[in-house]
Parts: C-alpha cells; sequence; structure tokens
C-alpha cells in the first residue's frame, strides 16, 4: 500500500479509521513527495517535535519510493490523460498517482481526486 499525506498524518494521530489498513498491510510505500508534504505540514506544528520523532521512528520499516524516469513517464501520461477529461489533480497529487502507477499497489487517501486516475486503486479511510 501506498501512503497519501493525510493516511500519513493519520497514521501519525493514531486515527483508528486507518488502523485496519495498517494492520492488513504486507508492503507500506511513502513516496518522496508524500515526505516532502508532510515535513512541510509539520515545521509549521507546535508538535513539530513530536512528529519528527515519529517520522524517525516509521521511516525504517517503510518503503521509500523515489521518483525514477519510469515515474515521470507516467507522470507524463497521466497528466495529458486527466487534462483530456477536464479533471486536473493538484501537482504532487499527480506525481504520488505517477508513483502508485509505477508500483501498482492501492493508495491509502482520503482525496476523491484520485479516483479519475485510470489503475489507481483509492482506499479511504
Amino acid at each position: 500500500m501506498i501512503l497519501d499525506t493525510n493516511a500519513l498524518s493519520a497514521w501519525a494521530d493514531g486515527n483508528p479509521s486507518c488502523r485496519p489498513f495498517f494492520e492488513e498491510a504486507r508492503r507500506i510505500v511513502v513516496p518522496v513527495i508524500v515526505i516532502g508534504e508532510y515535513l512541510y505540514g509539520i515545521r509549521q506544528s507546535r508538535f513539530r517535535d513530536r512528529y519528527e520523532s515519529w517520522l524517525g521512528s516509521v521511516m525504517p520499516h517503510v518503503e521509500m519510493a523515489s521518483v525514477t524516469p519510469t515515474t515521470a513517464d507516467h507522470y507524463a501520461s497521466l497528466r495529458l490523460w486527466l487534462k483530456s477529461q477536464g479533471a486536473p489533480i493538484p501537482a504532487n497529487d499527480l506525481w504520488i498517482a505517477a508513483v502508485v502507477r509505477e508500483y501498482r499497489l492501492p493508495l491509502l487517501s482520503n482525496h476523491a481526486h484520485f479516483d479519475h486516475c485510470p489503475d489507481l486503486q483509492r482506499l479511504s479511510f
């Protein structure tokens, strides 16, 4: 399973609605884009130290997904297709969707705009 930023945040906060997904996951992948968004958010938080500590304790147990030439190819195809459908999504989410297509794993996210992306299974919590 691949995590969107809202799923990573929910995990950090111990949100009970996402717990079953983490208990059942055989593989947890976090795109580097998600880490960037998460760090941006927590650096503005009064709980920054707590969230940075949590992230440091979790990262050794997840797989980090970097952007590769294959990711870039998926990005370009997805962006063109979504544009042709009149259904663009935010740029960072487009990169996350490209990672999802590359890894062929479901995405844990509460953002319904991912549903516009072909060949992407979104798990909502």
